[in-house]
């Protein structure tokens, strides 16, 4: 199941702790993909978690909504 939700608080080792739209907070880690294209998130910034129906308190950030006013990133070279 995904759902809605909002970063509150960096973690060690890649973690983030996640408030989300219904009230819950649980602990996520950052999906292989974000990983891989370096996608960063920051405290604020809203993502969808992807969440098994047997622990309700660990999740997978599997995407993370682009803020207004953002442009792309630098160029690489």
């Amino acid at each position: 199941m995904v759902l809605d939700g909002q970063i509150e608080e960096i973690l060690p080792d890649g973690r983030f702790r996640v408030h989300l739209e219904n009230g819950h907070r649980l602990v996520a880690y950052t999906a292989g993909k974000m990983r891989r294209f370096r996608i960063r998130s920051v405290v604020g910034d809203r993502v969808q978690v992807e969440m098994t129906p047997y622990d309700l308190d660990k999740g997978r950030i599997i995407y993370r909504e682009r803020t207004p006013g953002a442009g792309p990133g630098p160029r690489r070279r």
